[in-house]
């Protein structure tokens, strides 16, 4: 490592993991959808090779360990186990092979299953309730085998659902089937198993938390009979694999649960449910003791699901002390993962405080950032912004259970930034047929996205901006404290720019797209925000001009609307000292199909937890000079003090122009949508100028 990169050194540092070198402390952790035996598909298990397709091209860039996504040990559909099909291993063994050539060392991931956390749809919930419908669809999906779950108990995901029971014999055929796939594996020449975990509230968490284990049998009640589970999964994996193969634990050092769907929030002092530091420190060495090799740490369950995937709310390195704190009690290696940053995992390996730094998502929107690390380029890192649009957009509000779109279902790990991950033969880089001169209106990121894309296909592209700066609405978006991530791909993006042939034309306003000298025009004009219907609606304050500094408001605020820009909003003046209020006609918080539930849970504990008065279910009659006027559900209305009022209600398309032959919109002109939506668009269209 050359002297500008010292302070990363200790990353870059051979470490084992039992007898397996690892010739570097960067750990690729594992993440639904990336599972190298296909992800909730209809076809059934089967190597994925998108998944290794993604694998190979990380490895190629220095990462350390590759830890893919959770593979099932019981196909979701269909209900093959995997040990029954052997030319999915001998696909494994062969890619195997090239990961080898690359450096990297590969475990695989397996699930003992998801039980009261499994995300249940909207679809599938309905089918499930009736016996005569799921009794139809059992040969297909045997959900009641989904949810079992160490006790009768709600689902994490739909409340009105009981999850049943695991019986003992199901118990013995998941331990059964841990050993022979770890087998399977060995043999193709993966180089250890993971397995899927005391962790994140999935079943074997469930198992050893006895705020969800009411068993009576040998797997509930005392400690050691809680922990069973996850020991006998290990013993009999070593079995069959032999003492020397490495076998890493997914594990949760704390729960952060203070109840039923409901997590801590970072320092707050609160009554532990789940397991807490001091059960965990008996609880890490037990588990070495009984075999592993390995802790793969990091925080929380479903019920606190915004410290395992911890969206822009929550501090860097929010796991980090946990981890720490646990791995003075054991003596096998501890990774430690949770928005992880480059300069804390350095200083920690470099202390002792952990072995290796486990990084996810970022892995997604950049697979070329470990080499960039290694060569001192990291402003050239594309940032994840942790918004989960595309890679884990599990949604769920009041009432309804994931509502997340099919598709979505069976395509995660996606990318919101990257089209490209996961999609690589729908979204593709390729000359193009004919060099045209191409006009981009509008310097968001919807604009600057499609003007990348269109100089790297070859095409002559000039830019044009109205304003003096590039971002356009985005640059409201990432103006909260906690958005400087967003605040970075606004950066990174204009650097991109640059590295292209690309005019850009800033204080240009476009009027008259005729008058423009081009082939092809992209309209990347955005939205403009909704105004409210109600008398005094000229006092309120725009969220836009809340976000940019340009309307200051007072310290008793009302926040009209309680969808993600509002709660936002809201989350901002509170952190900033003021006193908001939330006014949502909605029956809960940000109900956009879509949203993540780590995001969302975040927003909705924070604002319980900190008392900030939320009003669901109404609507705002009037602004006046020191108050509103709002109705509640009931009809009935009253007053509430306010200083200011922010207006956050939702935005409609402006395209400067309608689309035609040779006229594309784009983004929020042509459907209001998110990151994904706009970069994504700005693909489907640019791929096929």
């Amino acid at each position: 490592m050359n002297q500008t990169n010292e302070k990363y050194e200790a990353l870059f540092t051979p470490w084992k993991i039992g007898n397996v070198e690892i010739k570097n402390r960067i750990v690729m952790c594992p993440m639904g959808g990336t599972s190298l035996f296909g992800w909730f598909e209809l076809g059934g298990c089967h190597f994925d090779k998108e998944a290794a397709k993604l694998f190979l091209e990380r490895a190629n860039n220095n990462v350390g360990l590759i830890i893919p996504g959770i593979a099932p040990l019981r196909d979701t559909f269909w209900g093959k186990w995997l040990w029954q099909n052997p030319k999915m291993f001998d696909e494994l063994k062969e890619f195997m092979d090239e990961i080898h050539k690359t450096g990297a060392k590969l475990f695989i991931q397996l699930t003992a299953g998801m039980g009261r956390s499994w995300a249940i749809t909207e679809l599938i919930a309905p089918i499930h309730k009736n016996k005569f419908t799921r009794a139809l669809i059992k040969p297909v999906i045997d959900t009641s085998h989904e949810l079992a779950s160490p006790s009768a108990q709600p689902s994490r995901w739909a409340h009105d659902i009981t999850c049943p029971e695991m019986t003992v014999e199901q118990i013995h055929e998941i331990i059964e089937a841990f050993a022979k796939t770890a087998k399977l594996c060995r043999d193709a020449g993966v180089d250890g198993v993971e397995v899927h975990a005391v962790h994140e509230g999935y079943l074997l968490d469930q198992f050893a938390i006895e705020f969800f284990n009411k068993r009576t049998d040998d797997y509930g009640g005392s400690f050691e009979n809680r922990y069973r589970f996850a020991t006998e999964v290990v013993h009999a994996i070593k079995e069959i694999c032999g003492d020397d193969y490495p076998v890493s634990l997914r594990y949760s050092a704390v729960s952060k649960m203070k109840g039923f769907c409901e997590g801590a929030m970072p320092g707050e002092t609160y009554d532990e449910v789940g397991r807490n530091i001091q059960e965990s420190e008996r609880a890490a060495k037990y588990l070495q003791d009984a075999g592993y090799d390995m802790l793969n740490a990091d925080n929380g369950t479903y019920d606190s699901w915004y410290w395992c995937h911890p969206p822009m709310y929550m501090p860097e390195n929010c796991n980090l002390d946990d981890v720490a704190h646990i791995k003075k009690f054991v003596d096998i290696p501890v990774v430690c993962a949770g928005r992880m940053s480059p300069e804390a995992g350095a200083e920690a390996v470099k202390n002792g405080q952990i072995d290796a730094v486990g990084v996810a998502r970022q892995f997604l929107v950049d697979p070329e950032w470990v080499t960039k690390l290694i060569d001192d380029r990291i402003e050239d890192i594309k940032p994840c912004i942790c918004c989960h649009s595309g890679c884990f957009n599990f949604s769920s509000s009041k009432g309804h259970a994931n509502t997340q779109d099919l598709s979505d279902t069976m395509g995660l790990s996606r990318c919101a930034l990257n089209p490209q991950t996961m999609q690589s033969k729908k979204y593709y880089i390729e000359p193009a047929k004919k060099q045209k001169k191409v006009a981009v209106i509008g310097g968001g990121i919807g604009g600057m996205e499609a003007a990348i894309l269109l100089a790297r296909r070859g095409h002559s592209v000039t830019l044009y901006e109205k304003t003096d700066k590039l971002g356009g609405v985005f640059i409201a978006a990432a103006a909260p404290s906690f958005k400087e991530k967003d605040r970075e791909l606004i950066a990174w993006y204009i650097r991109e720019l640059k590295r292209y042939p690309i005019t850009v034309n800033m204080n240009t306003e476009i009027t008259d797209v005729k008058s423009l000298d081009a082939d092809e025009i992209i309209i990347a004009t955005g939205a403009t925000a909704k105004k409210a219907p109600v008398k005094g609606a000229e006092k309120a304050v725009e969220a836009v001009e809340f976000l940019l500094g340009e309307n200051p408001v007072g310290e008793n605020v009302a926040v009209i609307g309680g969808g993600l820009t509002g709660c936002e909003i809201a989350y901002e003046l509170y952190l900033n000292g003021k006193k908001p209020v939330i006014i949502e006609m909605q029956d809960d918080l940000v109900t956009t199909k879509g949203v993540c539930l780590a995001n969302t849970s975040y927003l909705r504990d924070f604002f319980k937890t900190n008392h900030v008065p939320v009003h669901l279910e109404t609507s705002l009659c009037e602004i006046k000079d020191n108050s509103i006027t709002v109705k509640d559900k009931d009809g009935k209305t009253f007053d509430i003090k306010v200083d200011s009022v922010i207006m956050s209600v939702g935005y409609n398309s402006a395209p400067l122009a309608a689309k035609g032959r040779h006229i594309h919109v784009i983004g929020d002109a042509d459907k209001v949508g998110n990151l994904r939506s706009v970069i994504w668009g700005a693909w489907n269209t640019c791929m096929k100028i």
